[in-house]
């Protein structure tokens, strides 16, 4: 039963079809996947209701239906449904009984033990293994006040090298370097620009501005993640604060002379953005909308608002 933060390595994971402790899950050290980066991830967050003594998932179905749709990217052979997904999810943390917040990390990879970087599964020499592990989860970051970022000097990766919607494991190189030289720096996180110097989204989480009362974020074609949350983001902002908002490309300037910023994913949540490169976002603290609108996420996500309650799936 994990109560805090941590990888228990006698939790129960799904590795090879069966359920087995994740000290036991292991890889040939020749494993394609590992040896070239090519497997599909997603981040899913299960939120611990303790009035309820439920753990609500949040948006489940939709998670799996990216990961089913980003594995034809890499010519992955995932062999199970979106709902048989769910339901293995489902049973996994019913198996390791949390009553806390959980992350679910589920991977469908090349599990074939060959060298070469070929994506073709020729003769069954290169096949398709899925692997979902949890753990606690706490606040990925410190949401409780405004973050300090920088625009990173590394650049987004493009959609027609490796696509960044497409939650590929080996990409994940890019938000590394740009979230490590972040920290080296003295930030919280970073900002990526696209090669032509537009905003794409933080290191590894989409982006909003506020101008002017609107609610602006980067196009789904800016080289960016199609975030869940970003979608749910969206709704909330449309439906409960009935505020406009626009989807386009964003200047590198825009995000010194904007009124509010804030970081939206699976982990970070909604977690304002207070300064950046050492300037001020509006006032310097965190903005009344973006206030509202973690507000009114954390009670969707935990089961709270009835009118989002087909977000959210009950595991007990």
């Amino acid at each position: 039963m994990p109560t805090k933060e941590g990888i228990d390595l006698d939790s129960i994971a799904y590795f090879n079809e069966k359920f087995i402790p994740l000290r036991e899950a292991s890889l040939n050290l020749m494993t394609h996947a590992f040896q070239y980066g090519t497997g599909i991830f997603e981040g899913i967050k299960g939120y611990w209701n303790p009035d309820e003594k439920q753990l609500y998932i949040f948006r489940l179905k939709e998670h799996y239906e990216r990961l089913s749709r980003n594995s034809r990217l890499i010519r992955l052979e995932l062999n199970k449904s979106v709902d048989e997904l769910c339901q293995l999810t489902l049973e996994l943390m019913k198996r390791n009984n949390p009553s806390c917040d959980m992350y679910i990390r589920p991977n469908v990879y090349k599990s074939g033990i060959i060298v070469g970087p070929s994506l073709i599964n020729k003769n069954g020499s290169n096949p398709t293994a899925l692997s979902i592990c949890t753990l606690p989860m706490g606040e990925y970051v410190d949401i409780s006040k405004g973050l300090h970022v920088c625009v990173s000097s590394w650049t987004r990766v493009e959609d027609n090298a490796i696509p960044p919607r497409g939650k590929i494991q080996g990409s994940y190189v890019n938000t590394a370097l740009a979230k490590t030289d972040a920290l080296l720096n003295g930030f919280d996180d970073s900002i990526v620009l696209s090669r032509d110097g537009h905003v794409c989204e933080g290191s590894a989480m989409n982006i909003f501005i506020v101008r002017n009362g609107k609610l602006i974020t980067t196009q789904v074609s800016d080289n960016i993640l199609e975030g869940i949350t970003r979608d749910s983001v969206i709704e909330l902002t449309k439906k409960e604060l009935n505020l406009d908002v626009v989807e386009r490309q964003i200047d590198r300037t825009e995000l010194y002379t904007c009124d509010e910023i804030f970081f939206c994913g699976t982990a970070a949540q909604v977690s304002p953005v207070t300064m950046i490169d050492h300037r001020p976002v509006g006032n310097g603290k965190v903005g009344p909308i973006s206030k509202q609108l973690q507000d009114i996420y954390f009670d969707v996500v935990k089961g709270k608002n009835p009118k989002y309650k087909k977000w959210c799936t009950p595991v007990f």
